[in-house]
């Protein structure tokens, strides 16, 4: 019975589950047919350059617009999809590492632009998970995160409230070759075969993060926690009605043959092995950019 309330919760992104980590995520599509193990090589050494790290800086001399009172009764953003209006992200992307996180240690009002309008509160913590956000941009004293439960939108948030983070590790995603690389400090450690969205249930492309993890509800997914990401489906009715309001994940499942495949309803599913070292290595806030293809792929030995 408590491995069927999971099941329900989980698919249907309800909050308060194993332990208040109740992150549901896609983890359905081409289900129990034919998957088989497919090992890849490691990486070779990718190294971002120094001018490319970190993101863009305010003018510390520069006046700090006044942050406008939030109501009461703004939305708070939660699992469920964010509230309109916030600003899309204009390096959606771009495989810059974003190198600092953001974790809100009170309420803070999230706003359209430095100086503009709040349209809700971000919280400490989502579904019971301690949230930590990659910081994009910083900009007249403001700073702007990537949005939980939003793609490729940012929130600007005014100074006070939260501390920051280093993140040195960064996923990014290519849909063209179904890779995922994983880097730390700008190199390339690792590198795997995934299987990727299905047509019209596409995996998000654009920048999120790693929002937090959760055990898996079922044996087909292998036994191996899931990563659930702050990214949701661009059209959630493209889904099943069973996994309506949950976020993309990567995860593994109980065989690996259709690596190389779109085969999910949006998430990323790799090999036990990566998903283990990567759940020993990636924490809360690491970002994960999606992009067809990379200019400069990392050379694979």
């Amino acid at each position: 019975m408590l491995n069927e309330v999971i099941a329900r919760l989980w698919f249907r992104g309800r909050r308060g589950v194993a332990a208040g980590v109740g992150l549901a995520v896609l983890m359905g599509g081409a289900a129990y047919t034919g998957w088989a193990s497919t090992p890849t090589p490691q990486a070779g050494p990718v190294v971002v350059p120094a001018d490319r790290a970190g993101v863009p800086s305010f003018d510390e001399a520069a006046p700090v617009p006044p942050a406008a009172p939030a109501p009461d009764g703004l939305p708070e953003i939660d699992y469920d999809p964010a509230p309109d209006g916030f600003p899309d992200d204009p390096d959606a992307l771009d495989t810059t590492p974003l190198t600092e996180g953001l974790h809100p240690t009170r309420r803070i009002a999230a706003y359209d632009a430095p100086g503009g309008r709040p349209l809700a509160f971000l919280m400490p913590t989502i579904s019971g998970v301690e949230l930590t956000v990659p910081i994009a941009r910083r900009e007249s004293g403001w700073t702007a995160v990537l949005l939980p439960s939003a793609n490729r939108r940012l929130a600007w948030l005014p100074p006070g409230g939260f501390r920051t983070v280093a993140l040195p590790d960064q996923i990014v995603v290519e849909r063209t070759t179904f890779r995922l690389t994983w880097y730390r400090d700008g190199t390339a450690r690792r590198s795997w075969q995934v299987s990727l969205g299905q047509r019209g249930q596409e995996t998000p492309l654009g920048r999120t993060f790693v929002l937090g993890r959760t055990p898996p509800p079922e044996s087909v997914y292998g036994g191996v926690d899931i990563y659930a990401l702050g990214s949701v489906p661009d059209d959630p009715n493209s889904v099943p009605a069973g996994l309506r309001g949950a976020h993309i994940g990567i995860h593994t499942w109980y065989h690996d043959g259709e690596l190389g495949q779109q085969t999910t309803n949006g998430c990323i599913r790799l090999t036990a092995s990566a998903q283990r070292l990567l759940l020993e290595e990636i924490s809360p806030g690491t970002p994960v950019v999606v992009v067809d293809e990379l200019p400069d792929p990392p050379p694979v030995s």
